[in-house]
């Protein structure tokens, strides 16, 4: 079978690679760090031997390419799902959403009635709002010329559904403002979340750090990928329209086919001849603030914090090291470190009484200034597919045409979607791209 070099060892990446070496061939993945995983990896703080995570990365159920990624290497097991999300206001107040005997759409009708965070005209408005994703969903043709929150104000929702609800599960999510994310996308993420099956919901949690998953033994069973790390494309090789291989460290490397799975921003660096305009894309910056104290100060293994500039944390260790995360953390980007942590600590206090009578041992910041495009309206029209004018060069990444916005799963479906094109062109009828569920 046919060669393929892929540049970028990220999620699209490899799960490009992933899917060609189940077809026969032979695939190299450069990587321009010392491990993979692009975006979603861990690594070591100097001095220390723990691996801790750039931020804290979350699948649902729904999730169906990235989970068959994990199945492809052996590691879905290292995948803990939780049925229950518990939301907790300033002062501690907790409510817990999880899922009933009832089939969906009504698996989570019993505690949604019973969440302490809402009222009774807010669940009500919410309500209505779920029926009109099954009908808006697929009927409407704007939904890329709207924000969800334009959407959520037609259905007539309340200002504290829109900040106790929908807020947070989009944000977190979409990793952007509800006034910025195209209704599309919104719609999309309440559909495969909420409606098209009643364990769609539920959120997986990797038990070990991201970088574990994708570590050298994770590929034996893939013997057909060899992973290149350290090893940074330069550019990518064209000669008479097509390209041929990549230039690394100095060497020419020859391939019939290139997969380009690197951001969107590094694409014109790596191909300059290929007209693609991203004049009009964004990113949302992700921050990811890890504390360590002195004792545990939560039993609960995760939970979502209301009304504040925190918002999630995650128990990594017996309650006495939480990862907060902070999605579309633009009002952090030029906020120094110290400054953070206090932000952090302080409000995690307001919902965990224990913090405040805890001693804080160490604290780590990652500000991942470009971890996503912005999914704002008007740009899926941009989008790009998999193919490209130049021949044997394909394109994968989230920010590619792959009917979701930038997440986990949207990589890995890139990924297949270019590996499906890759087979295709070589004569090979594969496929690797599992349909959403619902």
């Amino acid at each position: 079978m046919g060669s393929v070099i892929v540049a970028g060892g990220g999620l699209a990446g490899m799960a490009s690679a992933a899917a060609l070496s189940t077809a026969g061939f032979q695939v190299e993945v450069f990587e321009a760090r010392g491990y993979p995983g692009g975006r979603a990896t861990s690594y070591s703080l100097p001095g220390e031997d723990a691996l801790i995570d750039n931020c804290q990365h979350i699948l649902l159920r729904c999730c169906v390419n990235l989970i068959d990624f994990y199945q492809r290497l052996g590691v879905a097991d290292k995948i803990r799902f939780y049925r229950e999300f518990y939301f907790i206001e300033p002062g501690g107040g907790t409510s817990v959403l999880r899922g009933g005997p009832l089939p969906a759409p009504l698996h989570l009708m019993g505690s949604f009635l019973r969440l302490g965070i809402l009222g009774l005209s807010d669940k009500f408005a919410i309500a209505r709002a779920l029926m009109a994703v099954r009908r808006d969903r697929l009927r409407r043709r704007d939904l890329d010329r709207v924000t969800i929150l334009d959407w959520l104000n037609e259905q007539g929702q309340t200002p504290a559904a829109i900040a106790r609800f929908w807020r947070p599960i989009l944000v977190s999510a979409i990793n952007e403002e509800p006034e910025r994310i195209a209704a599309l996308h919104g719609l999309q993420c309440i559909h495969l979340g909420f409606l098209a099956s009643s364990c769609s919901y539920e959120m997986g949690v990797p038990s070990a750090p991201l970088s574990e998953l994708y570590r050298p033994e994770s590929w034996s069973a893939l013997p057909g990928v060899f992973l290149r790390l350290r090893a940074p494309v330069d550019r990518i090789l064209v000669e008479n329209g097509r390209a041929v291989g990549v230039h690394c460290a100095g060497e020419q490397r020859l391939a019939d086919a290139v997969i380009c799975a690197v951001p969107f921003e590094r694409v014109h660096g790596l191909v300059p001849d290929l007209n693609l305009d991203f004049t009009a894309w964004e990113h949302s910056p992700i921050t990811g603030i890890h504390l360590w104290f002195d004792r545990p100060v939560t039993g609960l293994p995760h939970a979502t914090l209301l009304e504040r500039t925190i918002q999630w944390f995650f128990n990594k260790s017996g309650g006495r090291y939480l990862q907060i995360v902070v999605s579309a953390s633009r009002n952090l980007v030029e906020m120094p470190r110290s400054e953070v942590i206090d932000l952090a600590v302080r409000e995690l206090g307001e919902f965990l009484p224990s913090v405040r009578a805890a001693r804080l041992e160490r604290a780590h910041v990652v500000k991942e200034i470009r971890a996503t495009f912005s999914a704002r309206p008007g740009l899926q029209a941009l989008r790009p597919e998999p193919r490209t004018a130049i021949g044997g060069l394909y394109l994968a990444g989230d920010w590619t045409r792959t009917a979701w916005p930038a997440t986990m799963e949207g990589a890995v479906r890139s990924g297949y979607r270019a590996a499906e094109a890759v087979a295709a062109d070589a004569g090979v009828r594969a496929s690797f791209l599992l349909p959403d569920i619902g």
